[in-house]
């Protein structure tokens, strides 16, 4: 495994496109999916995973010889554009609550209700992550539903191993704190579930 996984970075090195293509086609939902969770925003997310390959492939030549999977590589570009991608999420928005609200319009598709579902879940996350501090956000992403261990965490990151611990464990230690003041959110089937809670579950994650 080791053998091949040197041999994808010595291509991707070089510029080999295949090579490039069959590291988006194995990894991009998992850059997609940790846009979501950081920024809580579909389209963003889009944005998230579309900058960081071509940044990945910009930056190809400081990938190191040697080494396990990329995937770390590309998470830390996607924290990194994700964090940037929050800060202008914040200006928009704060930007649109000045505007006069416009009219709603209903819509009763299936597919419709779904998403509007997920979306007050992703309100849910957002509202229990938004009481970390940003490096305890990142590393209990990439630990808890990135599925990295704390070296490849670390890698991600650049910082060290014992810095992942410490950050994690905070993270986890606030959202349980979060999940016993009662904040509860009512879900579509009318159950009352923690924002902290939602917040140690993985949202639906999809590419559209």
């Amino acid at each position: 495994m080791r053998d091949s996984e040197n041999e994808v970075r010595r291509r991707v090195r070089e510029g080999d496109r295949e090579a490039f293509a069959q590291l988006y086609e194995e990894f991009a939902r998992a850059v997609y999916n940790h846009g979501l969770r950081l920024t809580g925003d579909w389209s963003t997310a889009e944005e998230i995973m579309s900058e960081t390959f071509l940044t990945a492939w910009r930056t190809r030549a400081r990938v190191q010889e040697e080494g396990g999977t990329l995937l770390p590589w590309l998470l830390g570009i996607a924290t990194h554009k994700a964090d940037n991608a929050r800060r202008g999420l914040r200006r928009r928005q704060l930007f649109l609550a000045r505007q006069p609200q416009p009219r709603a319009e209903e819509d009763f598709a299936p597919r419709t209700v779904g998403r509007i579902d997920d979306a007050r879940r992703l309100r849910a996350v957002q509202a229990a992550l938004g009481r970390l501090r940003r490096q305890e956000r990142e590393v209990l992403a990439l630990c808890v539903w990135s599925g990295l261990d704390y070296q490849q965490t670390a890698e991600a990151l650049g910082i060290a191993v014992g810095t992942v611990r410490s950050r994690l464990s905070r993270a986890r230690k606030k959202l349980a704190r979060l999940a016993e003041e009662d904040r509860e959110l009512p879900t579509a089937r009318g159950e009352m579930t923690s924002a902290a809670a939602i917040a140690a579950l993985p949202v639906r994650e999809e590419l559209t």
